[in-house]
């Protein structure tokens, strides 16, 4: 009896070594899994930008919609509001050639969004090589040149996608506040989130069918950056006048 009750209990402790290896390998790739969707940048490698040193950059996605771009686009006009970058999928852009016109003309900063607006994380790498190809080749028939910024649909990358803009030579560049506007809180909720905007930051904003109150907010917006004497530049200016900054993945 004694021989083997020694002998169950080694079983039960080589189980219960078992479970728990089991459970850290487990652990170890969810991990491992999670630490590839937030990434900025790798120690060594490339970077995405989400902070200037200094001055205020306003940006705008547009991915999809008919009706507020333009209603945005005149806001920005009657405002003065100057140096902005709008970040256009390549298939909204396809659909709306007088709006890049006019954004071109206007004199903002084109950054390219993709094509079909789909999370890169998503994708397998063959795929997102795809659609920013897809992406330039709608810009070059739109005539718009030295596109030089990416931003990836969705908000979401990994270091894969980081590697894949750098080879074709685009920054990636992401934001470090959002308005919300998208979720549509109200004109002055929308403000109020962009009012904690301070030097350097890269306000995140929509010009999307999604953006229903995005227009009505934007003049209080702007007059709050003119109340804090924050000067508006484009991300390629921002980026030139001062050091960038990006966070590493640990």
């Amino acid at each position: 009896m004694n021989f083997f009750y020694v002998m169950n209990a080694k079983s039960i402790k080589t189980v219960f070594v078992i479970v728990i290896a089991a459970f850290f390998t487990a652990w170890f790739f969810y991990m491992d899994n999670m630490v590839q969707i937030p990434a900025f940048s790798a120690k060594d490698g490339p970077k995405a930008i989400y902070k200037g040193e200094k001055d205020l950059a306003l940006t705008f996605n547009i991915g999809w919609g008919d009706e507020k771009a333009e209603p945005i686009l005149d806001v920005l006009k009657k405002e003065k509001a100057g140096a902005v970058t709008f970040f256009l999928s390549g298939s909204w852009a396809e659909r709306h050639p007088d709006l890049v016109n006019r954004m071109v003309k206007e004199g903002y900063e084109i950054g390219m969004l993709g094509y079909e607006y789909k999370d890169y994380t998503d994708l397998e790498e063959d795929k997102v090589r795809r659609d920013i190809q897809k992406a330039q080749e709608a810009f070059k028939k739109l005539n718009v040149k030295n596109i030089e910024l990416l931003r990836a649909p969705t908000g979401h990358f990994d270091q894969r996608t980081l590697k894949i803009a750098e080879r074709f030579g685009y920054t990636v560049v992401h934001w470090s506040l959002d308005t919300k506007d998208w979720t549509n809180p109200g004109t002055e909720v929308i403000a109020a989130n962009a009012s904690k905007a301070k030097k350097g930051d890269i306000l995140l904003m929509h010009a999307s069918d999604s953006a229903k109150q995005t227009a009505e907010a934007l003049p209080l917006v702007l007059k709050d950056i003119r109340s804090k004497n924050l000067k508006m530049v484009t991300v390629s200016e921002m980026i030139a006048n001062g050091e960038s900054k990006s966070a590493e993945v640990k």
